[in-house]
């Protein structure tokens, strides 16, 4: 009976003989320590990524006609993230999965020509882009964007998960 206040990680088992102070003590920074870790693991940040990177939007050359969707597949697009297409006498377009293999101009989601033109990644999922000049997405003017779920967005540790009680 010596002992009357027994602290958990984050839950207080609290006796009879604890003093409400304490309890309410140990509570309160139990919920405070929760609550950080939520918020720090719920910040949202988007990036911008531009389409070509310095060259821009363009027609890629004969011998690298893959260069955008390798590009593409070596970042980690989260929802919220834009990506920039800059470009001159040229157009993008967003379309469907059928459209962008046919390389198919003719029913864009989406379609921009003005020639700085930011598309922002709003679900996860994936995007097809494709060049509408004529014969541009042929010759290998095309991107496909991932955007990965929430779910597969967040970190885990070992460290991490044992913080907030995964085990």
């Amino acid at each position: 009976t010596n002992v009357t206040c027994l602290p958990g990680f984050f839950f207080f088992f609290v006796t009879e003989k604890c003093p409400k102070s304490l309890a309410n003590g140990f509570q309160t920074l139990s919920f405070s320590v929760i609550l950080l870790f939520s918020l720090q693991h719920s910040s949202v940040s988007s990036l911008e990524f531009q389409a070509g990177g310095s060259k821009g939007w363009v027609v890629p050359p004969e011998n690298d006609t893959k260069i955008y969707n390798e590009c593409a597949s070596d970042n980690r697009f989260q929802i919220g993230d834009t990506t920039r297409f800059k470009f001159r006498k040229d157009s993008v377009m967003e379309v469907v999965e059928k459209d962008y293999k046919n390389c198919n101009s003719t029913q864009p989601k989406f379609f921009s020509n003005n020639g700085n033109s930011v598309f922002t990644l709003d679900h996860a999922g994936t995007f097809y882009f494709i060049s509408g000049a004529s014969g541009h997405c042929e010759r290998g003017q095309r991107m496909i964007v991932r955007v990965m779920s929430p779910q597969e967005s967040l970190p885990t540790s070992p460290a991490a998960d044992s913080m907030l009680g995964v085990f």
